[in-house]
Formats: C-alpha cells, structure tokens, sequence
C-alpha cells in the first residue's frame, strides 16, 4: 500500500485488464550428431542457414571415421531442415575421439616459434579434419606516422601496445611476408608517459624521434588468411582476421582476439566462435613491460618468419555410439542431449544419423531421445529406422517403442551428393521432417498435423511404400513417405508411437505441449501471490483470453468459445487442505482438433421420388 504523509494530490498507475500470455514458439529444432568441426561442449549453437552451419561445423563432405569414410549425415540434415522450411536449429556436436584426448589440427613443433622460452603457435579451435588449414601471416604497415620538423618530431595515431617499425623506411602500405618481412631490431612497443604522450621502447631503450637517421615511423600489425580447408575436396572458404597485435597491452592483442574457450580456467569464447584458429598460450605471458615488449617482437617476426603455417593432423575421431549421443554434463560441460536441455526454447528434437548406427546403438539412441523429451515434457522427438529396413523390420523397431512425445518416419531419402549432379547419397529423413514441422507451423500453426506436405530437396524415397504396406504400417504408428503421381513426394501420416488413443496424432500432442508451456511461461507472476479469489479470478481472465485466441485460430473444435474450452480454478477445485499448503490449482479443458485422416465421401443414386434415410 502506498502511504500518504502529506496532504497533496497523488497520481497512480493501476491496470485493468488481465494480464497476457504469451505463445511459445513451436518451430525451433535441435540436433545431435556428429560434424567436420565445431564445438563438442557447452551450450549448442544456434544456426539460422546452412552458410552459418558451415562456418561452424564444417561442410557436408563425407566424415573420416577411424579412416573410414561415413556419410555426414548431420550437414545433410541441417541442410534439408533450411530447405524444407526450417527457420532455427540449435546444434550440439558429437565427438568421439580416436585415443584418450581429442585431436586438434596444429603446427609441426619444427621450426619452433621461440618466445619467452617455449613455443606459441597458431592451433585449430576444435578437434576434425576440417581444421586442416593453411594460414598465412603477413605484416601490414600502414605508412609514416612521423609528422613535424627535425628538432619537434612527433608520432600520432598510436595506442597502447602497438607496434612499429623506425628507421630510414621509405615505403608506406606495404604487406609483406617471410623472413625478411620485418627487421627486429627497428621494432618498439607503444606505451604512454604521465603527459600522455607516446613512447617508443624496444630493448635498446626509448626512441629518439629526433635521430638524424629517422626517416619514419610505421604502425605494423598481424593479418591472418586462414584456409583453405587442405582436407575437402568439394571447394575452400579463406577466412580473414586482420589488424591483430603481437603485444598483451593492445586491445586488439592476437591471444585475446584469438583466444582459446576453456571455461574450466576461466576463459570465455572468443565474440566469433566461428573461428577456425586460435593462438595457443601455453605459459603465462610475461609481466615485466620490457619482457612483453621483447615477447611482442619475438612473436611478431616469428610469426612471420615461418608463414605460411600448416596446420595438420586433425582427425574426425571414431563413430560416435549411443553413449556420445546420450550424452553428460551440464552447462558448460555439457555434452550430446544434456547440451539441448540447456536451451529452453527447442522444440522439436532429433538425431540424424544415430539410425545408421546398427543394433542395439540405435535403439538406444531412440530411447535418449524420448526419455529426452518425456523428462522435459515440452518436447517432441522425430525418430528413424536403418537405412536399410524394410516393412518387417520398420515394425519390430516400432515395436521397441511406446511415448506420446516422439514419431517414426519411414523409409529413407534419396538425394543428390552436394556438388555432383549424377552421384547419390542416402539420408535419414529426421532434418527434413523437422524443416517440414516447422514449415507447417509457422504457416497453418502447431495444430496442423505435419503431414500431407512435399518433401523438398529429395530425387526420392528409398523404398516406394504402396497402399497395401501403408495398411498395414499406418495402424502401428509408423508415419510413411510417399510418392504420388502428379502430386510428387509427400509425409503420408500423422500419427505418434503411443498405444494411448487420446495420444494418437503428432499434432494433438505438439497443441498440448504449445499450450502448457505458454501457460507455464507466462503465469509464473502468479508464484507467491495471496491465494484467494482475487488470484482466482485474474488467473482465469489470463488463461480465457490466451484460449480465446487459440480458438480463433481454428485449433481447437467448437462454434462457441464455451464449446472449445473451459477454465475452472475456484472452491471447486480446491480444497481447504490445498488452500493450507500453498496449492492453487486450476482446471482446463479444451477440445483439440484432430487430422482429417480418412476422408469418406458416401455416394448412391438418387431420383426424385427418393428419400434419404
């Protein structure tokens, strides 16, 4: 309550409407699986288009799995989530290394880089074979920044802990590279007196603007060309991080533009951690300022000195099995579908690849993923079978599986390799049903049911399903993937692998989790409240009015409002007992519409003496 002390006139804000809930978004994916690259910890990485899966996680060429080529399947999926309408996909990548420690891309030791007693080097950010890059190091000098007359000399356009190169320089602009690039000698650190002016200082001591033989003064700075990738053969992408500085004081420091994400030491990622490099400092850096000047310098010509830099021996790892896909940790720590549970707003969930796994891997990674979504509750899991299953086979793994929060797709999709117009590759068909779950929502809504839609970017399905397997596949929950003449290919089903009738249909399951966890989200306000009728009746006002849109929609049956749904939370829900321990509780029913599934149109002849009966 507000207090009145003194007499006056008070104004005050107050509401009268209820307050608004607001609908959770429905169309954002996440994927586990294995990449070329990018990180394998931490919390997922959102993708918003394949260019950015590819700066990220490498491109869709095929995985070298203890030297054995495997379809990268999670590239082709995201890839196939974009085309079919995918707006959002958040990525968690698998790793499963060769020996006890992940493998990262780096240097050859020989010839070392020798600075303040051990060597630093350019490293790959992450462990795979896309990390084998070339980078080249060259030495920009951005021309004289010697101004005044003999006696009066000054430099401007200096901060802190650049570096530059004196001396009787004569060309301005230059980028060069190799061993003869920079002079050591002519090289000093930047650093500022009590008056603020600059000051020059390499191990000689401070510079003498005023020398007679100073002809200039050049600002010098790091610019890296990291690529291309020396391990694909479906094209490069060359990388460009320019403006560096080789000294710990500039802003624009290598080490920490670069700088490697371990958040076990306290290191955060770097503002870009599409980054395919980072710099690799193994010692502490030095913390006298001549010793940072000397360790500059040194790292600057040797940087230098030995470009370019080849980065080799980064390794796709092993085939990851059901426990790199189930994952531990949490946070930063976090691994496989652990990473997931980290990001509140997924919605849909799946695994492309772990169905090429083979028994019994694959089965347990279907059990991952629903166990997933049932724990988190506001989930749903796309699921697959082998490539190479037929209807009997599609049944007995139907058979393994019983939740309302996941479907099965069968068979698998057939496409053309990236790059080759006559060349094929087989794809499990979890990223483009996702793309197709999320095409459909954002244009009808979560209550369409994902199904008679085309299946884009495919030349075909693996196994034509004909009528007769649908028949018999249909009743079991295994959702098919059909050609139809004329009207192309498409998902022919609807339905989840729940033996629950009220849980039959995808789209009745996705309405509910829509609709609970835009409830959950936007009624927390109401933790703590006095529980009484005032609560109740603003409760009430909030969950009608959200329902009441939701029924405009069409999402819900009923010519009314009062038939589509029903919000109780008063006496008649709660009892005294719920009252003492801090319980309110609300009732809400609604009507979901179900999918159209078997459309019958009932034909006979009629005359005009005829009666319908």
């Amino acid at each position: 309550m507000p207090e009145y002390l003194a007499p006056g006139v008070y104004v005050e804000e107050t509401s009268f409407r209820a307050k608004s809930i607001e609908g959770v978004a429905t169309s954002t994916a996440g994927f586990v699986g294995q990449a070329r690259f990018g990180p394998t910890a931490g919390l997922p990485a959102l993708v918003t288009g394949y260019e950015e899966f590819q700066r990220l996680f490498g491109d869709g060429e095929d995985l070298l799995l203890a030297g054995v080529p495997a379809t990268n399947h999670l590239a082709h999926a995201v890839r196939l989530f974009f085309e079919n309408g995918g707006k959002r996909v958040y990525v968690a990548r698998v790793f499963a290394p060769a020996a006890a420690s992940s493998v990262e891309a780096s240097r050859a030791v020989s010839p070392a880089i020798a600075v303040f007693g051990s060597d630093r080097f350019l490293r790959a950010r992450f462990p795979g074979r896309a990390g084998n890059v070339r980078v080249t190091v060259t030495a920009t000098r951005s021309g004289n920044l010697l101004t005044g007359p003999a006696g009066a000399r000054r430099v401007t356009g200096l901060r802190l802990g650049d570096m530059v190169e004196a001396g009787a320089l004569k060309n301005a602009h230059v980028t060069a590279a190799g061993a003869d690039a920079v002079t050591a000698a002519n090289l000093y650190a930047v650093s500022f007196d009590a008056a603020g002016s600059p000051q020059l200082t390499n191990a000689a001591g401070n510079l003498d603007l005023n020398a007679a033989g100073l002809a200039a003064v050049q600002k010098i700075t790091l610019d890296l060309d990291i690529g291309p990738n020396l391990d694909s053969s479906t094209g490069s992408r060359i990388e460009h991080v320019q403006r560096l500085s080789p000294h710990p004081d500039a802003d624009q420091f290598i080490g920490r533009i670069l700088r490697h994400e371990n958040p076990a030491a306290g290191i955060e990622p770097p503002a870009d951690r599409s980054q395919r490099i980072f710099f690799d400092a193994v010692a502490a850096l030095p913390a006298l300022a001549a010793e940072r000047t000397s360790f500059a310098r040194d790292l600057l010509v040797g940087l230098v000195a030995a470009s370019p830099i080849t980065l080799a021996n980064g390794s796709d790892g092993v085939l990851a099995l059901d426990a790199q896909y189930a994952g531990s940790g949490s946070a930063a720590s976090a691994t496989g579908l652990p990473a997931l549970a980290e990001i509140e707003d997924i919605a849909i969930v799946a695994a492309p690849g772990a169905a090429a796994l083979g028994a019994p891997a694959d089965q347990a990674v279907r059990d991952a993923l629903v166990s997933h979504c049932e724990n988190l509750r506001y989930r749903f899991a796309i699921l697959a079978g082998p490539r190479e299953a037929d209807t009997a086979t599609i049944r007995e793994i139907r058979g393994q599986h019983d939740s309302k929060y996941a479907a099965l797709y069968y068979p698998w999709l057939v496409a053309s390799l990236p790059g080759s117009a006559r060349e094929t590759v087989l794809y499990s068909p979890e990223g483009a049903m996702a793309g197709i779950y999320a095409r459909s929502d954002i244009e009808r809504g979560v209550h369409k049911a994902p199904a008679n839609e085309t299946v884009r970017g495919v030349l075909r399905f693996s196994r034509n399903v004909n009528k007769g397997e649908q028949d018999v596949l249909n009743p079991e929950g295994i959702n098919c993937l059909r050609f139809f003449e004329g009207r192309g290919l498409r998902v022919w089903g609807a339905r989840t692998i729940s033996s629950d009738p009220e849980w039959t249909y995808i789209n009745v399951r996705r309405l509910f989790i829509y609709l609970e966890h835009s409830i959950d989200r936007s009624t927390q306000w109401a933790v703590f409240e006095p529980n009484n009728e005032e609560l109740w009746l603003k409760i009430r006002l909030t969950i009608e009015g959200f329902l009441y849109d939701v029924w405009r929609t069409g999402a819900l049956l009923g010519t009314r409002p009062e038939d589509a749904y029903f919000v109780r939370c008063d006496r008649s829900t709660m009892s005294q007992s719920d009252l003492d321990n801090g319980r309110m509780v609300c009732l809400i029913g609604v009507a979901p519409t179900k999918p159209a599934e078997f459309v019958v149109f009932r034909i006979g002849q009629w005359t005009a003496d005829a009666s319908i009966i």
